[in-house]
């Protein structure tokens, strides 16, 4: 794969504000935080017209919200996209997107959790590489953003070659690949689409919400597909944050290695909670012990 890496982000550029999925309340200010947090960065803000438009669970209707997915990526002065939050909505999009309007107009693509569909695709259907990290409402729109997450959003978009770690090794071992990956439960969602990666990459992922045993069937569904057991290398365990029983959680975690023979280490910073990690999907990544070294 040819894949497409986005220009940094650079003091002066124009940040789009995208609704992609659930909707906000009119009544809202934060958002506003969020303006003047990248104001004070020394950025420029865009907020998309749909951003209080509200359709049962979803921010505005599918063909409002594909409108302006289409025009922030035609829009030249839009440097970089961050999803308003996730919640619900994204799939809805997959088959009615333009993917050459996405892989013409490169540029950064940010968000997490429902983002994810959008994530993987835009890779698969336009070789864009895209980022797993804050939205606006989850994070630069808080009272109180993380100065980690902060950091590490900043650090993604403007370097070349950087390493994160996590805390415990499952299986110790190096391996090499793409980073390809997000929210466990919208990867398994996309299952029925061509969407896995056609060569060797390292699985990061993590979740909210999930009994333990909802967890196992998700892995099992993606082990079970050939294509998914063929190419995984290594997988980076983030936070599965408010799960039932966390000994079972780590039993899980053995069997996975046991099964898969590869590399696994939990305790990444790739979760739901405030304190988060900026991931590339698409950039190329060593997986030595504790250390996830990523080269753009």
């Amino acid at each position: 794969m040819n894949i497409i890496k986005p220009p940094k982000l650079i003091e002066g550029d124009t940040i789009g504000i995208l609704a992609t999925s659930g909707p906000i309340e009119k009544e809202s200010k934060s958002i506003l935080r969020a303006v003047d947090f990248f104001n004070q960065a020394g950025y420029k803000t865009v907020i998309s017209n749909d951003i209080y438009e509200k359709d049962r669970y979803l921010a505005g209707s599918d063909k409002i919200r594909l409108k302006n997915l289409h025009d922030f990526f035609k829009c030249e002065k839009i440097k970089a996209i961050i999803c308003l939050r996730g919640g619900y909505g994204s799939i809805r999009l997959l088959n009615r997107i333009n993917y050459s309007i996405i892989k013409n107009n490169p540029k950064i693509f940010c968000g997490y959790s429902d983002v994810t569909a959008l994530n993987l695709m835009f890779l698969k259907k336009a070789n864009l590489m895209t980022y797993s990290g804050p939205m606006i409402m989850s994070d630069f729109a808080q009272k109180m953003p993380s100065n980690y997450t902060i950091n590490e959003f900043y650090k993604a978009l403007t370097s070349d070659n950087y390493s994160i770690y996590g805390t415990n090794i499952v299986k110790n071992g190096n391996s090499e690949g793409i980073l390809w990956g997000g929210n466990l439960s919208t990867v398994v969602s996309l299952c029925g689409l061509d969407f896995l990666p056609d060569e060797p990459f390292i699985f990061f992922t993590e979740d909210i919400n999930e009994p333990v045993y909802r967890i196992d069937k998700m892995f099992r569904q993606l082990i079970n597909i050939e294509q998914f057991k063929k190419n995984i290398k290594g997988i980076c365990l983030g936070e599965f944050s408010n799960t039932d029983n966390k000994n079972w959680l780590i039993e899980l975690y053995n069997e996975l290695s046991a099964e898969l023979n590869i590399p696994i280490v939990s305790g990444f910073k790739i979760s739901h909670t405030a304190c988060k990690t900026t991931i590339p999907i698409g950039a190329k990544a060593t997986l030595l012990g504790k250390e996830l070294i990523i080269t753009k």
